[in-house]
């Protein structure tokens, strides 16, 4: 089936999905902040600059990839009334039981929900989604046709398809995501660069270093900001740096007590 569907937000990651929709010929429409009409008509996107008649062109699925941090202003400053039929709302963030507080809050209870997490992006997506994982959460269901459809967008891909609870994926995240990009950001403060020495090791931090520090510092506050597991993450890590520390110090003063006796 062909969906009809809304993006909210046009930009690189909305972008990036687009371009897979439209390959297995599903419509598009979008609306962003940035007048972004000019590229929708070039990829066949009908592009909406008033939000209002975006919302009354009758998508099956309105899917937000607006930012973390600006969700919040942008859902509720969405004019919900223009909804002609019951609509699936998919989100697309980083984390994931801040945007399904927020839906469940601010939509029609005729709406339904699914949040997603593609755990990829414009980068590792280049050549293909297959074998990438995709995370869903079906929060409220009842056309279970459309959701399913929506679904095989990724799965027709072969990405890696995992139902998943809001709660359990930000736990993971925190411990896996949002570690990932705090030792990439705390890798550019120490500005580490190559050397004509390089161990594998070294390229694999440096290449660390360049892929956090390309996504923006709105996105990295964003996951530390709306997961609630984040800073106890943050937390851990310090004390295990904290622990290596005193670690190193123990030895040292072993072995230059042992050379003094």
């Amino acid at each position: 089936m062909s969906l009809k569907i809304g993006i909210v937000g046009f930009g690189s990651f909305g972008q990036f999905l687009a371009k897979t929709m439209i390959k297995q010929g599903h419509t598009l429409r979008a609306t962003s902040r940035t007048d972004y009409s000019q590229l929708c008509h070039q990829m066949g996107i009908q592009f909406f600059r008033d939000v209002a008649e975006f919302l009354e062109a009758d998508n099956h699925v309105i899917l937000i990839c607006t930012s973390i941090l600006s969700l919040s202003k942008v859902l509720t400053s969405m004019p919900l009334t223009p909804l002609k039929t019951p609509t699936l709302f998919v989100d697309v963030l980083s984390v994931k039981e801040h945007p399904r507080d927020l839906l469940l809050r601010v939509l029609p209870e005729e709406s339904d929900i699914l949040c997603t997490h593609p755990m990829f992006g414009p980068d590792s997506g280049k050549d293909g989604w297959k074998d990438l994982t995709f995370v869903y959460d079906k929060v409220r269901i009842r056309d279970e046709a459309i959701c399913s459809n929506f679904l095989q967008i990724f799965a027709s891909e072969g990405c890696r398809m995992l139902q998943m609870s809001c709660e359990e994926h930000d736990k993971l995240a925190a411990k896996s995501q949002f570690i990932t990009h705090t030792i990439g950001r705390t890798l550019a403060e120490l500005d580490i660069k190559s050397t004509p020495i390089d161990t594998k090791g070294f390229q694999t931090l440096v290449q660390l270093k360049e892929t956090t520090t390309r996504d923006s510092f709105d996105l990295y506050s964003g996951l530390f900001i709306h997961n609630r597991f984040a800073v106890q993450e943050l937390e851990n890590l310090e004390r295990a740096l904290q622990r290596v520390k005193e670690m190193l110090a123990q030895r040292m003063n072993e072995e230059l007590g042992t050379e003094n006796t």
